[in-house]
């Protein structure tokens, strides 16, 4: 099933030859897949490739497996990378999904894998985030190619290049039998376009065409000598071999400038060396400079990598002994393109001026602001062979313009901070963890990667460093046992299976470690868009699965002091939590909180209720409000909750100024907002209703003499007319 994509979306990967294809980077990588033949495709979810994941789920049943293709829903990304083992020795073709830092995670096996070299090819999706715009850590996955041993493509935003790569991909991986790491930047990754489709191509290898044979070869294993020569090969043969490919069948772009007006090749003159989508900005920015017109075409010429690694040296060069003056504009650190080309230059003595972070920031996306500074810088000092004072008239009125925007305002804008969704179970444990923080101070708090980091943010501060999925417990080993404070460690379901269990929980058990975890059970992945975990019951193929229990695990690993919590209930939470940080128990202490993801609830639910409200059915809905007349408007509610649903409005009492606590529309009726109030002794201004859709006649009765007997007790409350 998918949570993301309409059927009518998906039945268009089952387009023939000539057909066009209207959709996102998902469906597109997708249908490039099918039509390479692909057998196997893996994977973890993660922005900005997390589209590519739920695709694939969705099409699952009715187009995948009719063709034999298997997908995995991977546990982590070492598992996705493990299942590229089957293409070492047979010429199997497989995909896998991940973001930039589950590289990180997948390390170990694509490095022995890319060692090994493979027979069928392989793709490695990466969702490539150097901007940080999903992503926690400002990363590259060339570093990660350059080490392992990867080919790297890098394609523009353009849905058809990007179809045409990726089946190009594959070719170039079996002619050189090495893994391509194919990077989906973050702007690639959510692209909309249209492709011209081809056709379909069962796999020659696949669950209804299986293996005759499973081959071993001891070459391809990992003992010496083995090893040595297999990096010797990656050396000598390999790289040198997908160079070829990508030169014989121009996977890079080459856009020779023409002097303007009459369509010719400009000879000599200044020229951009530049890859992936980085072009798209360039262009941008040379059509703003009057270099290019609305289409990208420039006087200047440009030579875009589509593959970084391996830099094809003849390639290279070619363009540099065309242009006295080069910019080479690469977006990423430490600028290994921008080396290795000073160092060709440099070995054939060529006579050319080479720019790149000396007239560039040495970090941080090549944004068109950023880009339109160097290269009006670079233009400048061709023009002036690299001398004197430069202008920069067009970058300089962007920067005017943004100040005058700015100081249009009356104030600067508030900062807009992540925060928990209306109605989130999440959200109601931090708040119970303030109000114990105002009773025994503050402690270590090790935060982890999920939506319950936010909890470090406002309103809560509960602040935690995070250094890595799974890691948040294992991080607060040191600090709590040389603070001597019992540290809180925070994990997610979805983290729990991942890696937490064996990075942080094994380690804990193992070291006798005095400490608090409290495990968000919302039966979803949710940070990366709501997929299905082992918490779930089910996998993302949407096949039954044995019943994975947390705390059956930590029980069986050893674990005795846990405890299961609805965190709506705010009493039972705060009192499971208290007693954790105060008991004199050593060892872990767990806390389980358990409650649906409320996001995934109500979209469930949302459709079912609407139809059948309209189909005539009797629902009651939960409401909650805050009585304008008793809320006193110190707001201490927003401070211990941070329920975006939970707002102020202006006070309808003339002679108070203070704003008022409002609830709005958007408010889910879980009823926290009453139960934090109750809890933490706050003003009693929350009230709770039950609005009726389709009363029956019962209910309308009940609702009228309700209305009669309390305008009864009101007109008696009333002091008579004329008395003071």
């Amino acid at each position: 099933m998918s949570h993301n994509y309409d059927d009518s979306v998906l039945a268009q990967l089952r387009y023939g030859a000539g057909r066009t294809l209207l959709g996102d980077t998902g469906v597109i990588v997708l249908k490039a897949l099918l039509e390479s033949g692909v057998s196997y495709v893996g994977g973890y979810p993660g922005s900005p490739v997390t589209n590519i994941y739920d695709a694939t789920a969705g099409a699952n049943h009715d187009i995948l497996k009719p063709l034999g293709i298997y997908f995995q829903g991977s546990g982590n990304e070492a598992s996705a990378a493990s299942m590229l083992k089957i293409s070492i020795n047979h010429p199997v073709r497989g995909a896998v999904i991940w973001k930039v830092v589950g590289s990180n995670v997948a390390a170990d096996p694509l490095a022995h894998i890319a060692s090994s070299g493979v027979k069928g090819g392989v793709l490695v999706f990466v969702g490539e985030d150097y901007g940080c715009s999903s992503t926690s850590v400002a990363e590259t996955t060339l570093t990660m190619g350059l080490k392992s041993g990867l080919i790297v493509i890098d394609p523009p935003v353009d849905a058809q290049r990007l179809h045409w790569l990726i089946q190009r991909g594959f070719e170039m991986s079996e002619a050189s039998q090495m893994p391509a790491a194919f990077l989906l930047r973050t702007r690639v990754g959510n692209m909309k376009g249209s492709i011209i489709c081809g056709e379909n191509r069962e796999p020659t290898i696949s669950r209804t065409r299986p293996l005759e044979k499973i081959i071993y070869d001891i070459t391809r294993d990992h003992f010496p000598p083995y090893s040595v020569l297999q990096e010797r090969s990656i050396l000598t043969e390999r790289l040198p071999l997908a160079a070829q490919y990508a030169l014989r069948h121009e996977l890079n772009q080459l856009f020779p400038g023409t002097a303007a007006g009459n369509g010719k090749l400009r000879a000599g003159g200044p020229g951009i060396i530049t890859h992936g989508m980085v072009l798209n900005t360039l262009r941008r920015v040379l059509a703003h400079l009057g270099r290019a017109d609305a289409t990208g075409k420039s006087d200047l010429s440009i030579l875009n990598l589509n593959v970084l690694h391996p830099l094809i040296p003849e390639q290279v060069l070619d363009f540099l002994r065309g242009h006295p003056q080069v910019l080479i504009i690469e977006e990423g650190a430490p600028t290994f393109l921008e080396q290795q080309i000073r160092v060709l230059a440099q070995k054939e003595k060529l006579d050319v001026e080479l720019y790149g972070t000396d007239i560039l920031p040495p970090s941080g996306e090549r944004v068109p602001a950023v880009v339109l500074r160097g290269v009006e810088d670079f233009l400048g000092r061709a023009a002036g062979n690299g001398k004197g004072p430069r202008e920069l008239p067009r970058s300089r009125a962007c920067e005017e313009h943004v100040a005058a925007a700015a100081a249009f305002l009356k104030k600067p804008p508030t900062p807009r901070l992540p925060i928990f969704c209306s109605g989130c179970p999440e959200r109601p444990i931090f708040s119970a963890l303030t109000l114990l923080r105002e009773q025994f101070g503050s402690t270590e708090y090790g935060n982890d990667i999920g939506c319950y980091s936010m909890g470090a943010l406002p309103p809560h501060n509960l602040e935690g460093l995070v250094t890595g999925m799974g890691t948040g417990l294992a991080a607060s080993t040191a600090m709590g046992v040389i603070s001597g404070q019992r540290p809180i460690a925070f994990m997610g379901d979805g983290t729990f299976w991942h890696s937490g269990l064996t990075t942080s929980v094994v380690n804990a058990i193992y070291d006798n470690l005095d400490a608090v975890l409290v495990i968000f059970d919302n039966l979803w992945t949710a940070m990366t868009g709501h997929q299905e975990n082992p918490s779930s019951h089910r996998n993302i193929r949407g096949e039954a699965i044995p019943r994975m229990q947390i705390e059956e695990t930590l029980r069986g690993m050893g674990v005795t002091w846990l405890r299961t919590v609805n965190p709506y209930d705010m009493a039972e939470s705060y009192t499971a939590l208290r007693e954790a940080f105060q008991t004199p128990e050593g060892g872990l202490k767990v806390v389980v909180s358990r409650a649906e993801c409320e996001l995934e609830r109500t979209r469930r639910e949302r459709i079912p209720l609407r139809l059948a409200i309209q189909a005539g059915e009797r629902k009651v809905l939960p409401r909650l409000g805050v009585d304008p007349d008793v809320c006193t408007g110190d707001h201490s509610c927003m401070r211990f909750n941070g329920c975006p649903s939970l707002t102020l409005k202006e006070n309808p009492n003339p002679l108070r100024q203070d704003e008022v606590a409002h609830i709005d529309q958007s408010c889910t009726g879980c009823g926290f907002c009453g139960e934090l109030a109750h809890t933490a002794i706050l003003c009693p201004s929350f009230y709770r209703v039950e609005v009726i859709e389709n009363p029956t006649a019962w209910d309308k009765l009940r609702a009228g003499l309700r209305r009669a007997v309390i305008g009864r007790l009101w007109r008696w409350s009333q002091p008579a007319p004329g008395r003071a």
